[in-house]
């Protein structure tokens, strides 16, 4: 268990095997998010970051239907669309998220990186919440066809995944497991394991050497 001192945040820091910026090593997911609301101008920060992302052709393909706790029914219709393994901590979020992705081209032909482009997005929002000391918790445990139903989204566009949005909370607010979760430190796999040439894992020279 994690003593008075040290912080969720502290034991999230990531330790990395070479230098990367200060933002990646601090970014992580939370499941335990405080009760104070985003400010209007930090969500809009986030939201713009997302808009500046690079995608294929400059498409564009990803859409963001937002809900703030409190505001409209929104958040409510979002907490709706959650499986039952997020819903006790992901409800109580202040900003809740739902990513789209569009499928077709303007052309009418399938967007192959469209979720890729939507994943790029939801990095740049990520980063730019980090730097304004606000937590993501990126979901895929959440129904697609629920969410479909629930905000009328038409064909060639298909929910993606669905993002928390806040400022750290305590982990005594959450239940177990949840709980041992927030306090766990982050692991990665090496490089070795995934960084390859020549040939499918044959782990790439620049690794090996620099290990």
């Amino acid at each position: 268990m994690l003593d008075a001192i040290t912080t969720p945040a502290e034991v999230k820091i990531a330790t990395a095997e070479h230098p990367i910026h200060p933002l990646i090593q601090h970014r992580w997911s939370p499941r335990a998010f405080a009760k104070q609301p985003v400010e209007p101008e930090k969500l809009l920060s986030v939201l713009e970051a997302a808009r500046w992302a690079p995608s294929g052709g400059n498409g564009q393909p990803w859409h963001f239907i937002v809900g703030v706790r409190g505001q409209s029914a929104t958040h409510g219709k979002l907490v709706e669309a959650l499986k039952e393994g997020n819903l006790p901590w992901a409800r109580q979020a202040p900003v809740l998220v739902l990513t789209v992705a569009t499928t077709t081209t303007s052309s009418g032909r399938p967007h192959t990186h469209a979720f890729h482009d939507v994943g790029l997005a939801v990095a740049n929002l990520t980063f730019q919440a980090t730097a304004l000391d606000l937590y993501v918790h990126q979901m895929g445990g959440f129904s697609p066809d629920k969410a479909r139903e629930l905000f009328a989204i038409p064909e060639g566009f298909d929910p993606v995944t669905m993002l928390a949005i806040g400022y750290l909370g305590e982990p005594q607010m959450l239940a177990e497991p949840y709980r041992e979760r927030e306090i766990t430190p982050r692991t990665r796999r090496p490089l070795a394991e995934f960084v390859f040439e020549e040939s499918w894992g044959q782990t790439a020279a620049v690794v090996a050497e620099g290990d």
